[in-house]
């Protein structure tokens, strides 16, 4: 079925839009109540949704594999009763009076198709990190948000900790003065061979991959999504090797900078970079990401901070950053995490921006001694579904992740990626996109959509220099 029957089935059954029954700042059943909440993609990272939404009813499951439907089953027996479907679109067509809010679990390259399908049809949606898989997507998650009034999140966990509160906390209260230099930096990726273990990062022997026998569980052809449908399976893509492969993942920008750069990005306001730039790379090509990689953002003043450097690290030995001079937690550099250089002190924030340090331990604990700086930011219980959920019944503030913040997080991240992934010197310009090798911005959205997954143009005026792309 193709999206033009998708959406005339959908408007003959449901209005072509209906109205969830809980929605944020609305009189509604109280806090008590449950959800209705239904899962696109129902293994492997969905154990995280199962456990942000226990107590609710979950009541549909999709995922293009049925092996996944039996995955998490023994951990979480509240699922036995879900519907099961292999298309999303499917899914919400059929049941879409049944369902208040969907959780999207999905490779990163179907996370846009399905939440759109999800927001357009008037679902609260949270959405596992990176948001999106190419710019424009993020853009236009952003322009849906505004337009259909919906609760949305992106799951990144450790946007509900203490600890990055804290770290804007003690900025605010100038405990570091101006920070001009941000670092942040993970090991990584460790390849590994097929046959030694199922693993997060697999590499062919040959490009493009060998073809592979598909699996009798497995639907090849939606989990392509809007990608080129003449692609073949290759068992280095699925269940879970996606993310090394550039047409479906973003390699480690994807999979932990929404973690480790949270608290530098909202700290200190890192959304419109004028300037992006490889300063090294090994590995990598048309197919896969870098072995390891140092990109650097250049932001100009921003209100009242001062014009910034912030550097994303990955890989191994001379792609890791160096110890602040003036560290004295160990001779080791921690396995992940952020370093601010500021021009009185320098902090630390660890691989969930949580835990914040200052460089010095003997000045931390002097710090702590003399009592941090007051609270001004609420904190929040439970993680990121938890939050979403109570948002959802009215029971809390909008959640800290929503798409106004997640989609000009991802966007700047997605920026990095190119970076990484052609080299040089990237100029932006929010408005008109790559200014210095405009034959780049074709990568900000895809030349062509697979029909039945092309969203989100009606979101653009024909004027917008972004509608093009």
């Amino acid at each position: 079925m193709n999206r033009r029957n998708f959406v005339k089935t959908a408007a003959l059954s449901a209005a072509a839009f209906t109205p969830a029954r809980f929605a944020i700042g609305k009189a509604g059943p109280s806090a008590n109540s449950k959800l209705n909440i239904a899962m696109i993609g129902a293994g492997n990272i969905a154990g995280m949704a199962y456990n942000g939404c226990k107590g609710e009813n979950i009541v549909a499951l999709a995922d293009v594999d049925s092996n996944m439907f039996h995955q998490k089953r023994e951990e979480h027996p509240e699922v036995l009763n879900a519907k099961t479907f292999a298309d999303f679109r499917l899914m919400l067509d059929k049941m879409g009076k049944e369902i208040d809010a969907v959780c999207i679990n999905t490779p990163d390259h179907t996370h846009f198709a399905a939440t759109m399908h999800a927001m357009e049809m008037g679902k609260h949606v949270c959405t596992q990190k990176p948001l999106t898989h190419n710019i424009w997507q993020a853009r236009t998650l952003q322009k849906a948000k505004k337009k259909y009034k919906v609760v949305t999140n992106m799951a990144v966990q450790g946007h509900t900790y203490n600890g990055i509160r804290q770290m804007r906390e003690w900025y605010e209260a100038d405990v570091f003065g101006q920070i001009r230099e941000a670092h942040s930096y993970i090991q990584g990726p460790e390849w590994k061979p097929l046959s030694e273990e199922r693993w997060y990062w697999h590499k062919p022997d040959t490009y493009p991959p060998k073809k592979s026998t598909i699996p009798s569980s497995l639907n090849w052809d939606l989990w392509l999504g809007p990608n080129d449908a003449d692609t073949h399976f290759s068992e280095l893509y699925h269940p879970i090797s996606w993310r090394g492969f550039n047409a479906f993942g973003n390699g480690l920008f994807g999979d932990w900078m929404p973690h480790i750069s949270d608290a530098p990005v909202w700290v200190l306001d890192l959304y419109e970079p004028v300037v992006v730039e490889l300063e090294d790379k090994a590995g990598g090509n048309h197919w896969m990401v870098p072995d390891g990689n140092r990109v650097r953002w250049e932001f100009k003043q921003r209100g009242s901070k001062a014009p910034c450097k912030f550097y994303w690290h990955n890989g191994y030995d001379k792609f890791a950053p160096d110890l602040p001079s003036d560290w004295t937690w160990g001779d080791n550099l921690p396995w992940a995490g952020t370093f601010f250089y500021g021009d009185k002190a320098t902090g630390f924030t660890d691989q969930r921006s949580n835990n914040p340090r200052l460089s010095n331990k003997e000045e931390m604990i002097a710090f702590k001694k003399a009592g941090y700086p007051s609270e001004k930011y609420a904190r929040v219980e439970g993680g990121p579904f938890e939050e979403w959920i109570r948002a959802i019944k009215g029971d809390g503030p909008e959640p800290g992740a929503n798409f106004d913040y997640a989609a000009p997080y991802t966007e700047m991240m997605l920026i990095g990626v190119l970076a990484a992934r052609f080299g040089g010197r990237i100029e932006w310009d929010p408005k008109k996109g790559i200014t210095n090798r405009p034959e780049l911005n074709r990568y900000i959205r895809p030349d062509s959509v697979r029909s039945g997954w092309d969203y989100g143009k009606d979101l653009w005026s024909k004027s917008s220099k972004f509608a093009r792309y």
